[in-house]
């Protein structure tokens, strides 16, 4: 029978198939294969003593959380207390784009902006969404809900963003305290000792401490650059075919952030991921 790990705690896999679940063992040709299930893996599992025989293909994989097959993940990125990160931002766009994770921004704390900030601020979230990102703000609860449908998700972002104040609004039984970490991205204590997918808006979502893993592990420069998707709009009119966009004359995707038409911060990021 055909099932998805929702589960692991120590060697017993937690395997949903047909809306019931069952605890199997791994069979001991994995640990030969130098190979083990995980959360989030589609498996072929002996129904009647309950062994996983065989893991489906991955389509792709998280080191931490060790997680398999995700579709979405939701990064909260704070406008204020803390302050926007967009070098944090960009990187996880990147790392998502790599993975073939889908990422949809969700922005927190525009209550505390003056003016001023809110006008800066705007332009900004309408660049991320102007190139494609699907772009909410915390308080638009009744369209973040519908993206969860049939979807892996993992929720990632900035510490004291608000992750858990935006899903305990999403589902009140998941009762998450704010201030601790629960599916957030945290170096302080986290009270969830396995990763287990969890039922949210006719979806699932990892309870795991998030992405915390942030290096560019197994991406090369080439990686980087072409998941800046914008830059890929704009690579064919570049004078060189294998442009890197930093030294190279008659770059298109220089004059773009010169003219305004890419942001001079999401450029600078990408010089910096390079470095």
């Amino acid at each position: 029978m055909r099932g998805k790990v929702v589960k692991l705690i120590s060697n017993d896999y937690t395997v949903e198939a047909n809306g019931e679940k069952y605890v199997c063992k791994a069979r001991g040709k994995f640990r030969n294969m130098g190979l083990s299930p995980i959360v989030g893996d589609e498996v072929i599992f002996d129904l009647d003593n309950k062994y996983i025989l065989d893991i489906l293909p991955r389509k792709n994989e998280l080191i931490r959380p060790v997680i398999a097959n995700i579709d979405m993940a939701i990064i909260i990125t704070s406008l204020k207390k803390p302050d926007f990160s967009s070098s944090l931002l960009d990187k996880l766009l990147v790392i998502c784009e790599y993975n073939k994770i889908k990422p949809v921004i969700v922005f927190t704390k525009s209550d505390l902006l003056n003016e001023e900030e809110k006008g800066l601020y705007r332009k900004i979230i309408d660049y991320y969404k102007k190139i494609g990102y699907e772009v909410y703000m915390n308080y638009e609860l009744s369209s973040i809900k519908r993206i969860f449908k049939g979807k892996v998700s993992v929720f990632t972002g900035q510490s004291g963003a608000g992750k858990s104040t935006l899903l305990n609004s999403l589902d009140s039984n998941l009762n998450l305290k704010t201030g601790e970490i629960s599916l957030a991205l945290n170096r302080g204590k986290h009270t969830t000792r396995h990763t287990e997918l969890l039922e949210l808006c006719d979806g699932l979502v990892a309870d795991t401490p998030g992405f915390s893993a942030l290096e560019f592990t197994g991406m090369s420069k080439e990686d980087i650059r072409d998941n800046f998707i914008e830059f890929n709009l704009y690579r064919d009119e570049c004078q060189f075919r294998d442009c890197f966009h930093i030294h190279e004359k008659k770059c298109m995707v220089k004059e773009k952030v010169h003219d305004g038409t890419i942001l001079r911060s999401r450029y600078d990021n990408y010089i910096n991921f390079l470095k």
